[in-house]
């Protein structure tokens, strides 16, 4: 009985962090982590990693290049708090301080099969020319304390932020007993190819 009426359903998320795009950076290197609703729970994988440094190539695309992995599987009741995918870029100042070049975040594709997503990003601004002055002086800028903050909408209307970079990442999503919980998670029809999602 409980094998027709499963009480939770599946989320595979597979894929890379493909690299970024900074014009004026280089010698970068990426944090992620997983943001999700409190119906939702990892089932296996990891929540959160670092990728290597990347240089950028001499050819003339000047892109850094991680292919970093990701896989994790996250069971949930419903779909409210869908996951997604906070990432941060990192580094060197000219002093060699580490010190934030972006942040940014994008939610899980909804639909089961390939998906490729280019995430913009931003990092915090001072206020004042002062704390701008004495940031770049100390080596010490404006970063959120907790990253994830960035997938979260309270709050975040007051922060003054400056866009730059892009970070782009490929999934292969996966989904297990959405349609046996009255979930559909792709268009319905008979033309449609068959999807990855069982059940």
């Amino acid at each position: 009985m409980a094998a027709s009426n499963p009480s939770v359903f599946l989320l595979t998320v597979n894929g890379h962090i493909e690299g970024a795009n900074f014009p004026e950076y280089d010698n970068l290197y990426c944090k992620y982590c997983f943001v999700y609703g409190h119906d939702w729970a990892p089932t296996t994988g990891l929540e959160e990693g670092i990728t290597q440094i990347a240089s950028k190539s001499s050819q003339a695309s000047h892109r850094l290049i991680w292919n970093f992995p990701l896989a994790t599987t996250f069971k949930s009741t419903n779909p409210s708090g869908w996951p997604q995918l906070v990432v941060s870029v990192y580094g060197p100042d000219v002093f060699g301080n580490d010190v934030v070049r972006g942040y940014g975040a994008t939610h899980i594709p909804f639909t089961p099969g390939q998906h490729t997503k280019t995430i913009p990003m931003f990092v915090p601004e001072p206020t004042w020319r002062l704390q701008k002055f004495t940031g770049w002086l100390t080596g010490r800028r404006p970063e959120y304390t907790d990253p994830k903050v960035v997938a979260q909408g309270e709050g975040r209307e007051v922060t003054r932020v400056h866009s730059q970079g892009f970070v782009s990442v490929s999934f292969l999503i996966m989904t297990k007993d959405m349609k046996k919980m009255d979930y559909e998670t792709g268009p319905s029809g008979p033309a449609n190819k068959p999807s990855a999602t069982s059940g």
